[in-house]
């Protein structure tokens, strides 16, 4: 199995270099490649993506629907693997996505914690990751697909400009694609916590899941989540 990481980044200068660095010294290094795809960063982004050995696709779309689809179209692996520049892998993920496909597993996902050990209300966020529900899904668990299945769906849906992972989640539960939650935890950046209030965020994510299942328009949503939230 060859695993093709497709990192979405815009203006990510101070999380993506930390990011490849882990995966250009990673011990399995020769059993993935990696594909970052930038949305047009106006900060230092695509110079720290430059110091590493992997793939650059940069686009003028800022959406991450395009550009993880921008990245999957350039991938050769088997299984396409999609991870958000601020999140801190495991070191066995390489093992762990080949268990679960050895299991029949043809997509699947992580649990999360943030990186803010000593808040208590992100620990119960955290921890409601393990459970089987929609509302508990999201981008930056990391999410892993057979390039085949991927295919099958259409990718992601690029009317998206947000909440496109819960789109993609859904149409794979549709298509019946067996589906998995690894029992272990990546660490998610608490950035947006941090600058804004623990409930405003949870009553912005809220409210922008009621809109999504409303079925409204999605850059009416993306709008009213960067209007909400710093």
């Amino acid at each position: 199995m060859f695993i093709s990481i497709i990192i979405p980044t815009l203006n990510e200068e101070n999380y993506t270099g930390a990011l490849l660095e882990f995966l250009s010294t990673h011990p399995e290094k020769d059993r993935f490649e990696v594909i970052v795809v930038d949305g047009g960063s106006n900060d230092a982004t695509v110079e720290k993506v430059s110091e590493h050995s992997c793939k650059l696709i940069v686009t003028s779309i800022q959406s991450r629907a395009h550009q993880m689809n921008a990245g999957a179209s350039a991938a050769n692996g088997e299984v396409l693997y999609f991870v958000h520049a601020d999140t801190k892998l495991l070191p066995s993920f390489v093992d762990d996505i080949q268990e679960a496909i050895n299991q029949g597993v043809m997509s699947g996902c992580y649990r999360f914690k943030f990186d803010a050990p000593r808040n208590p209300l992100l620990h119960v966020n955290g921890f409601f990751t393990r459970f089987p529900f929609m509302w508990c899904r999201g981008g930056d668990q990391t999410l892993f697909i057979n390039n085949f299945d991927f295919e099958k769906i259409g990718g992601f849906d690029e009317r998206f400009v947000i909440m496109e992972d819960y789109d993609l989640l859904e149409r794979i539960q549709a298509q019946g694609i067996s589906f998995k939650v690894i029992p272990k935890s990546v660490k998610v950046s608490a950035r947006k916590y941090n600058r804004n209030s623990y409930m405003k965020v949870q009553l912005t994510n809220l409210q922008a899941m009621k809109m999504y299942k409303r079925r409204i328009d999605p850059a009416v949503i993306k709008e009213y989540y960067l209007n909400s939230l710093d």
